[in-house]
């Protein structure tokens, strides 16, 4: 059996094991906003539930390993003292993926991954409409938990109001699980699904991906393709260009004859299908095509 002394390894390596040992976590989706009334929205996994009476919602948005910086949410949150904790279900968990790159501060991550965001009735930041439980919350306190990289900050907040999708609940007005269908974050770039098991969602490039915002309208408001689809497309540093587009439709026509004649709908049909092996860079170039 492998025995370690934590202080006697790199911090980015203890991490990781942590992240691996500790799983599988639920993801605290937050949205805040600045003392200038910027909107940020951010993922954590350091996130769980640890009172009902009252409410009380733990999460941590931890120093950065690399550079020891912190995070937009913490500031936002020293700033206001409000934060909305979206739940992620399976059906936006790629568009959750996207928020998490390392945008510039200022940058609202809802237009960036393609969600939608919603007023909330008593805190100033914004719900995101897609997730289907939504919990706004006043923060109570916030503990350093220690000044290197890595180090968390533990962000202690009340609920003070709750909004669950319909959908989701029963004629009693229960959760149903399975319905609810979230998932979990576990090491590496695994992440888990109720009654599914693991799967893994690459890790959003080390550059900052384009973002939905900046799709052709055609695409980003496509009837086909769905939110996970579009947090694939948006994580990618560049478009592809016009000649290798063209190269690529010339040499996939041999198997689609009718793809230069093809419709948005079609096209982007036959994207969702690249889309489902993972290969973002063919999607693309079906859709600019």
């Amino acid at each position: 059996m492998l025995s370690i002394d934590p202080k006697e390894i790199k911090t980015s390596l203890l991490h990781a094991y942590l992240l691996s040992a500790v799983a599988p976590r639920p993801i605290a989706f937050a949205s805040t906003v600045d003392a200038e009334g910027r909107v940020n929205l951010s993922p954590f996994s350091f996130f769980n539930v640890f009172s009902s009476n009252p409410p009380i919602l733990v999460f941590s948005p931890s120093r950065r390993v690399k550079d020891n910086t912190i995070k937009h949410t913490l500031k936002n949150i020293e700033a206001t003292k409000e934060v909305v904790i979206n739940s992620v279900n399976f059906d936006m968990v790629h568009q959750m993926s996207l928020s998490s790159s390392n945008f510039p501060e200022g940058v609202n991550e809802f237009e960036k991954s393609g969600l939608t965001m919603l007023e909330s009735d008593i805190v100033k930041p914004f719900r995101v409409a897609e997730s289907p439980v939504q919990m706004e919350c006043k923060v109570n306190d916030i503990i350093k938990l220690g000044t290197e990289g890595g180090a968390g900050n533990l962000i202690i907040c009340e609920v003070v109001k709750f909004h669950i999708d319909n959908n989701v609940l029963d004629d009693n007005g229960n959760v149903i699980q399975e319905k609810l269908d979230l998932v979990a974050r576990a090491g590496g770039s695994y992440y888990t699904r109720a009654n599914k098991g693991f799967f893994e969602i690459p890790k959003p490039i080390s550059t900052v991906g384009i973002g939905v915002d900046n799709f052709p309208d055609e695409i980003k408001n496509s009837m086909i393709l769905t939110g996970n689809d579009l947090g694939m497309l948006g994580n990618v540093e560049a478009l592809p260009t016009k000649e290798d587009v063209s190269v690529f439709v010339d040499e996939v026509s041999k198997r689609y004859p009718n793809i230069k004649s093809a419709s948005h709908r079609e096209k982007h049909k036959l994207a969702r299908n690249y889309l489902s092996f993972g290969d973002v860079d063919s999607a693309w170039k079906i859709l600019l095509s």
